[in-house]
């Protein structure tokens, strides 16, 4: 069944946009992924305009993180003290993401923009995530509370300025530092309409210290509000958030993580970071294809306004 999306433009088949968030959230629930930055390249191939891409999935963020929020709250899984600090960097980066992203498109190169950000995250992620999946086969295990207890908080780190105490992880530190993990959670939101939790959730570990098992559920905790700003401003700013597109992504992207959760028992760690790996890196051969081979009309009629 076709539906036109307003405010992309176009009609396309919901069921291929149903399909496509399906598979998304079904990688999310096997791999313990955000999935936005799969998704978003995605929709492109399909013909998405890259702008609408990017503005629509800030919004599925927002529904996926309360979704993975929710468990880790009843856990106990979440520093909401730590989140808070995280936020305001968030909320900052997503404003100065939101203004750069509507200059690229004054300018008319957001769709250039989009793309070769993504083949340059992607082609970063994808050959490291295949390296370290490989390199882990061959490598002595360990467990995850040695390698945490034997972890140090370099010097630099532990002279930062406006220090201050978060006693759920157990944490004395700047908060300039959190608060700068954020700020770049919340540009990378607003620009590329992903959560950068493969960048935060590192970040937060190896930078600041923090308890792994309060990690996940602090750094979904700031996503919420942070992709929710983002939403907003791409909504009233830059007019790029569809409503229909958004519905449906969500609908898909629910489900398929819940089949994704119980298909994840049966697959080995190493050898599910290879596959993802392996995606990761046929997606950004997909956009480089796309973005240096000659389309099939050089010239558009299109006037953005």
């Amino acid at each position: 069944m076709q539906i036109y999306l307003p405010i992309a433009e176009m009609a396309i088949e919901m069921e291929t946009i149903f399909i496509l968030s399906a598979f998304v959230g079904f990688l999310s629930g096997i791999f313990g992924v955000g999935g936005g930055f799969l998704t978003t390249p995605f929709l492109i191939f399909l013909g998405i305009p890259p702008a609408v891409a990017v503005g629509t999935q800030a919004s599925q963020l927002v529904a996926s993180s309360v979704t993975g929020v929710l468990g880790h709250f009843k856990k106990g899984n979440v520093d909401v003290k730590m989140g808070t600090v995280m936020l305001v960097g968030g909320l900052s980066g997503s404003f100065i993401g939101i203004f750069i992203f509507k200059f690229l498109k004054y300018l008319g190169q957001i769709d250039f923009a989009v793309s070769v950000l993504y083949i340059l995250l992607l082609g970063i992620i994808g050959p490291m995530m295949l390296y370290e999946s490989i390199f882990s086969f061959f490598k002595k295990k360990k467990s995850v509370r040695g390698e945490f207890n034997t972890y140090k908080v370099s010097p630099f780190i532990q002279s930062l300025p406006y220090k201050m105490r978060f006693p759920r992880s157990k944490l004395y530190v700047s908060a300039l530092l959190p608060g700068g993990i954020g700020f770049v959670g919340g540009v990378l939101a607003s620009i590329l309409g992903i959560g950068g939790g493969f960048i935060l959730v590192p970040a937060m570990i190896y930078f600041m210290g923090m308890p792994i098992l309060l990690v996940a559920g602090t750094s979904l905790f700031q996503i919420i509000f942070t992709a929710a700003s983002a939403t907003i401003l791409h909504a009233v700013m830059n007019n790029t958030v569809d409503i229909i597109l958004a519905l449906v992504l969500i609908a898909g992207g629910v489900i398929g993580a819940q089949i994704g959760v119980m298909f994840a028992r049966f697959v080995k760690g190493n050898y599910a970071r290879v596959i993802l790996a392996l995606l990761i890196l046929g997606v950004c051969v997909r956009l480089c294809a796309d973005l240096f081979m000659e389309p099939d009309y050089k010239y558009s009629v299109v006037v953005d306004l």
